[in-house]
C-alpha cells in the first residue's frame, strides 16, 4: 500500500488553520482537539450506517462480527527502513486476519507518513479524527505522542508500534496497565548489551562517540545509560547531536575528528534516516557504528541491535485486531515487548574496517548478517 503524505492536506493548510498550529506538538494537538469539537468532528459512538456495518457494535460483545468494517489509521513518523518494514508487516497481518475473521480492516485511505514534521503529524491527527477512524496506529515515539494528545478527549483507541520507552515518554502509566486509550508494542533497547559488544570488539577502547538527536524522546534514556556505562569504565565520551541530515553528517565528521574509536546511536529516527549518507565516513575512518535497530546495519553501519521489526509490526496488528474485534481495552492491555537481543552485522562494513565479530554469537540471542541496501527485501 502506498503511503500518503500530507501534500494533499498542505493545499488546504490555510483553510485548516483552525485545526493546526506552528507551536509545539502538544500545543498543536490540543488545538486539533478543540477545533474538532467546534466543527462537530469529534468522534462519537457508531451511528447510522457505521453502526450497521459493525452489526450494532458486535466487537467485544460475543456477537458475530462477520462483515464488519473497521477504519484503521496508520501514521508512520518518517520514511526509514525499519519503520517501512513495520508498516508493511502491519498491513500484511491485518489482511490475513481480515480473511480469517470475515471482516474488513480499511487502512487504504487512512495511511500517512508524517515525514518527521510535527505540523504535518498534527494535520494527520486532525484528518483521522474527522474521518472517524476506529483506531490509530502510530509508528515511532514522536508520532505516538502526537496521536495520544489528539485523542485525549475523544478516546479513539491508539495502538502504537516501535516506541522505545512508553512509560518514560509519558504515553502509558505502566507497561502492564497503560491506564488510558493507548497501548502497543515497544522496541525497548538493551543499551548495556550494545555497549558490551563495543567493548568485546575492542577491549582497549579509550573513546566512545554518541550520535543522536537530543529532541527525540527515544534517545534520552539509552544515551544516559551509555554515558554512565562508559564513565564507569573510565572511558571518554564524545557526544554530538543533530536534528537534520546535514547536521547529523557534520556531527559524524566531528566525532571522527574528535578521535571516537566507536560510535553508538540508540533507536534514533533522525540518525537512521541519515545513515546512508554517513556510513562511508565511518568506514573510511575505520570507526564502527553501532545502532539500536537492524536498519542501521542495512544502511551501512557496522552493527544494528534490537528487535525483529517485521515481528513487531505483526504483533502490533494483532493488538489492533484484539481491540477492534474482541473489544480489548487499551487501558488494561499490557504493552508488548519482543526479544531485543538480535545483533545484525553488515558484513561489507565489517570487512572494510577489518573488525572481527564472531564473539558476538555468544552474547546475543541471534547473530544475523546483512549487506548494505536501502530497504529490506
Amino acid at each position: 500500500m502506498k503511503k500518503r503524505t500530507l501534500a494533499l492536506l498542505m493545499t488546504t493548510a490555510i483553510a485548516a488553520a483552525a485545526l493546526t498550529g506552528c507551536g509545539s506538538a502538544n500545543q498543536t494537538a490540543g488545538d486539533i482537539v478543540s477545533a474538532a469539537e467546534t466543527s462537530g468532528q469529534m468522534r462519537a459512538e457508531p451511528t447510522g450506517n457505521e453502526e450497521d456495518s459493525k452489526e450494532n457494535g458486535a466487537a467485544g460483545t460475543g456477537q458475530n462480527t462477520s462483515g464488519a468494517v473497521y477504519k484503521v489509521g496508520i501514521v508512520q513518523f518518517v520514511d526509514d527502513a525499519s519503520l517501512n518494514q513495520i508498516e508493511a508487516a502491519i498491513e500484511k497481518e491485518l489482511d490475513a486476519k481480515a480473511a480469517e475473521l470475515g471482516v474488513t480492516f480499511d487502512y487504504g485511505d487512512y495511511t500517512y507518513n508524517g515525514q518527521a514534521d510535527s505540523t504535518v503529524l498534527n494535520q494527520i491527527a486532525s484528518e483521522l479524527i474527522a474521518s472517524e477512524v476506529d483506531v490509530i496506529v502510530p509508528i515511532a515515539t514522536p508520532a505516538a505522542m502526537i496521536m495520544q494528545n489528539a485523542t485525549e478527549e475523544n478516546q479513539i483507541p491508539v495502538v502504537f508500534s516501535a516506541v522505545s520507552d512508553p512509560a518514560g515518554a509519558g504515553l502509558v502509566a505502566d507497561m502492564n496497565a497503560p491506564g488510558s486509550n493507548i497501548t502497543g508494542t515497544s522496541d525497548a533497547l538493551n543499551t548495556e548489551a550494545v555497549m558490551d559488544l563495543i567493548f568485546a570488539a575492542d577491549p582497549d577502547i579509550k573513546t566512545v562517540g554518541l550520535l543522536y538527536n537530543k529532541s527525540e524522546d527515544a534517545s534520552k534514556a539509552p544515551i544516559e545509560d551509555a554515558r554512565a556505562y562508559c564513565e564507569a569504565k573510565g572511558v571518554e565520551v564524545i557526544e554530538k547531536t543533530g536534528t537534520t541530515n546535514d547536521e547529523i553528517s557534520l556531527a559524524a565528521d566531528a566525532l571522527i575528528a574528535g578521535g571516537a574509536e566507536a560510535v553508538f546511536t540508540p533507536t534514533d529516527n533522525t540518525v537512521m534516516t541519515a545513515e546512508l549518507a554517513i556510513y562511508e565516513k565511518f568506514i573510511e575512518a575505520g570507526v564502527p557504528h553501532y545502532g539500536g535497530a537492524d536498519s542501521f546495519a542495512l544502511n551501512g553501519a557496522f552493527l544494528g541491535y534490537g528487535v525483529n521489526y517485521e515481528e513487531l509490526g505483526t504483533a502490533t496488528a494483532d493488538m489492533v485486531v484484539d481491540v477492534l474485534v474482541n473489544g480489548a481495552d487499551p487501558a488494561t492491555t499490557a504493552v508488548v515487548t519482543l526479544d531485543n537481543g538480535i545483533a545484525t552485522v553488515n558484513t561489507e562494513t565489517a570487512g572494510a574496517i577489518g573488525l572481527e565479530y564472531g564473539m558476538f554469537a555468544d552474547m546475543c540471542t541471534e547473530l544475523k548478517e546483512i549487506v548494505t541496501a536501502k530497504e529490506f527485501e
